[in-house]
């Protein structure tokens, strides 16, 4: 049996990984006779470069491979992190998607999925902690020059440089790291090997004045040290000018508070007009709580939603779900009762539920909109699809929701929930079923809503409504199991 050696250089690259595992499958090369080599590691059997292999070789055939976006999407993202097994894990994905498994990426379960999952995820945190982390310093002697260092935990040079492109295009900058550096001239982007710290400026006339700045914005009643240190890892504070501010601003925050509220009250310097007719105003901060949350959504005038609907729907379920259920609005027999999914649509989804036995009441289940949209045509109500004014209104209460009960899964009913979780643009009939991993590692998809189903006039097309439904929802089943 052959054995062939592989190095991918740069080994962050997903063209220099795509060349080869392209040349691999078109000789029918199996994942377990390539070594990947990193760095100047030789093979251990002495196996020859895969590069060599049409010389000696005549099993190569034309027939191309194709694979899903998701899965070109996942690749270069995997090959960023320094774990040694990426690539040889992405080469074995391929093969067996080469090989008759085209729904690989859809079993969440699989092994490969979830490790390469858990690769992507990494390299993903890592990306945004480097764009909200990095810290310019003005180059000494040099005008509109500045150079920022940074410590990645994986390759994500290449990756993270075009936003800052994009963000800085009108000064010229470098962002060192041990391992590889890039340089923007205001035109062109340079990339060069590693550097040490001592290459960056240590410190800069602006610091001071953005650590004066920070000093007093710094709000100690919104104080959320666990929070904070989430978001911000100590491990990046050595970056940042404001970091050696922070244990002090920490210490003193209860006496400020206690300050603040001992203040005495002042008249506004100016006259700020009453809200329209006299409604409350609802705080802008987001409830501890569920319950706290739903009484002051009920009160909630963020849209004119509020005025003809009978009443706030809001989510209900297990305050420790660990799957929610996002559908798009409220209708008409939940505007009447209160409660989410009651009407002809949450009953075929009890249904869809009850055959995949599913237990709703182990669901956490809520709506993106908490008010019913509506157009009167004589004495009934008409549902109409919210806009994503009303979404954008309505989107701190779900958020807050989503905060409480941190469930394992987000399932999104409809398009109006997926614009809700995933953000504009989102295509959900392309998308359905697919999953995505959300900002805080919440795994979640997309399926289409029990209303859409209910639409379906011929009973084919019904039939088929309920069984895409049916079979996303599938994937739950598999979530229960591995609970």
């Amino acid at each position: 049996m052959a054995r062939w050696s592989v190095r991918i250089d740069p080994p962050w690259s997903l063209d220099a990984w795509r060349d080869a595992a392209r040349l691999a499958l078109r000789h029918a090369v199996p994942p377990e006779q390539l070594d990947w080599l990193h760095g100047e590691e030789a093979s251990l059997l002495d196996a020859p470069p895969l590069q060599t292999i049409e010389a000696v070789a005549d099993t190569a055939h034309d027939a191309p491979t194709y694979v899903s976006k998701a899965f070109v999407e996942l690749a270069a993202t995997c090959v960023c992190h320094r774990d040694p097994q990426r690539l040889p894990l992405l080469y074995r994905m391929l093969w067996r998607i080469a090989h008759g498994e085209r729904g690989l990426l859809a079993t969440p379960t699989d092994p490969d999925v979830l490790r390469a999952t858990a690769l992507s995820q990494a390299v993903r945190r890592d990306s945004h902690k480097m764009k909200a982390f990095v810290r310019f310093r003005e180059v000494p002697g040099e005008q509109d020059a500045f150079i920022a260092w940074f410590e990645p935990d994986h390759l994500i040079v290449d990756r993270v440089a075009p936003f800052f492109a994009r963000r800085f295009t009108g000064m010229r900058w470098a962002i060192l790291t041990p391992s590889r550096s890039v340089r923007w001239d205001g035109h062109v982007l340079t990339f060069g090997p590693g550097r040490t710290q001592a290459d960056a400026p240590t410190d800069d006339a602006r610091e001071e004045l953005w650590r004066t700045y920070y000093a007093n914005i710094f709000n100690p009643a919104r104080l959320n040290t666990r929070m904070m240190q989430q978001e911000m890892p100590a491990k990046y504070w050595k970056h940042l000018p404001e970091a050696a501010l922070l244990p002090q601003l920490v210490r003193d925050a209860g006496d400020r508070v206690q300050e603040m509220h001992d203040r005495e009250a002042q008249a506004p310097r100016r006259r700020i007009p009453q809200p329209a007719s006299g409604l409350p105003v609802v705080a802008k901060a987001a409830p501890a709580t569920l319950d706290t949350l739903r009484d002051a959504a009920s009160a909630c005038r963020r849209c004119p939603l509020w005025e003809p609907a009978t009443q706030t729907v809001f989510g209900e379920g297990p305050a420790d779900a660990s799957i929610m259920l996002v559908g798009e609005q409220p209708g008409d027999s939940e505007d009447l009762s209160g409660h989410p999914f009651v009407g002809p649509a949450g009953q075929l989804l009890d249904r869809a539920l009850r055959e995949l036995g599913i237990e709703r009441s182990a669901l956490y289940m809520t709506n993106a909109v908490k008010h019913f949209r509506f157009e009167r045509r004589g004495k009934r109500r008409i549902h109409s699809k919210p806009q994503i004014t009303h979404v954008n209104a309505c989107r701190p209460w779900l958020m807050g929701e989503i905060e409480n009960v941190r469930p394992q899964v987000i399932v999104c009913l409809g398009a109006t929930a997926a614009t809700a979780v995933f953000g504009a643009g989102f295509n959900l009939m392309a998308n359905h079923g697919r999953w995505h991993v959300l900002d805080d590692g919440t795994r979640a998809f997309a399926t289409v809503h029990p209303s859409w189903v209910l639409r379906q006039t011929a009973d084919a097309a019904r039939d088929g409504a309920y069984q895409l439904l049916k079979g996303d929802l599938q994937q739950l089943v598999e979530v229960k199991r591995i609970r």
